[in-house]
């Protein structure tokens, strides 16, 4: 029992010279973000508003209620289940477009989710957190203890998302040639640079994670199990298309977990539980992801033998 109360104090080290570089590539990582988004992804919200407006809600509303849900029952350690709400409360990550794209998906759904999200990120991830945060008594505590102001937590976000996304319009816009020649190069190297420090920082801390990270496995694996699920039994109660619904279960179920670290290290002094459950969320999305993409791939490859026999037979008979 003393090894899950120790764990706030779990001494996670990311000094400051690698925050900053992680808030730099932040940054990089949202310009990247905002070199794929075209006007015509926010036009399509009026044009055709049922599937963004499920994945919206399935993302910004859902998911969260669905954590907070999870956290009463099971009732995990405090900051653990902060971490939780602040995973839930993230936009989508940007690896999920690819993911979409592998399980041939509606891609086209999936970036623009991926863009709304991101763009009002900025405001939605800290009113997420605060609201879902206030309703629990153990997380309430951790919240006055830190005493997270909204506005200040805004507004590092403005820095952090909401600028570099503009920048990456602007260039997206004005500048096409450019854009089409850099954007590839610019999403793939902030990326690994991004991943590279945040596993740099993991790797010299091993020896704590490997003893720690048994606390969060299975919650986090259920956790973002019930994250894909809600996705596309949400959207299939709504009735959209198998298309629709496989990218709204991916943009649900992967979270921009970088994010979430930026924001622990920045207003919760990398609170040792917050990280764990964070860090372990960005490793463990991205297997799952692409595990779910080899099931429904072969679920439809299944699929598509069976209804290629049954046309034979018919044509036999």
């Amino acid at each position: 029992m003393n090894e899950v109360v120790d764990i706030d104090n779990l001494n996670i080290i990311v000094s400051v010279d690698q925050l900053f570089w992680i808030n730099i590539c932040l940054g990089f990582l949202m310009f990247g973000v905002a070199l794929d988004i075209k006007l015509e992804d926010f036009k399509a919200l009026f044009k055709t508003p049922r599937p963004i407006l499920t994945g919206l809600a399935s993302q910004l509303l859902l998911l969260p209620f669905l954590t907070f849900l999870l956290v009463l029952v099971i009732k995990p350690h405090p900051g653990i289940a902060l971490g939780m709400m602040l995973v839930a409360a993230c936009p989508g990550g940007n690896i999920s477009n690819f993911l979409v794209h592998l399980a041939k998906g509606n891609v086209a759904l999936s970036v623009t989710l991926t863009s709304i999200t991101t763009v009002t990120a900025f405001i939605i991830t800290p009113l997420n957190l605060v609201f879902w945060g206030n309703q629990y008594e153990p997380t309430n505590e951790i919240l006055k203890q830190f005493q997270l102001d909204p506005g200040q937590l805004i507004w590092i976000l403005v820095q952090l998302v909401l600028i570099p996304l503009i920048v990456g319009l602007f260039f997206a816009y004005y500048l096409p040639g450019l854009t089409r020649k850099i954007k590839k190069t610019v999403k793939v190297l902030s990326m690994l640079i991004f991943f590279g420090i945040i596993v740099g920082a993991l790797i010299s801390n091993a020896d704590n994670l490997l003893i720690y990270v048994k606390l969060v496995f299975l919650l986090v694996l259920v956790h973002n199990g019930i994250a894909f699920a809600a996705g596309w039994f949400f959207s299939k109660a709504v009735r959209l298309d198998r298309k629709d619904s496989i990218s709204i279960c991916i943009e649900t179920g992967i979270q921009n977990s970088g994010l979430g670290l930026i924001i622990i290290y920045n207003f919760y002094d990398g609170m040792g539980s917050m990280v764990l459950v964070t860090a372990w969320w960005a490793i463990w999305h991205l297997i799952a992801g692409f595990v779910l993409v080899g099931i429904i791939n072969y679920r439809s490859s299944v699929v598509m033998r069976r209804s290629k026999f049954k046309t034979l037979d018919q044509k036999d008979i």
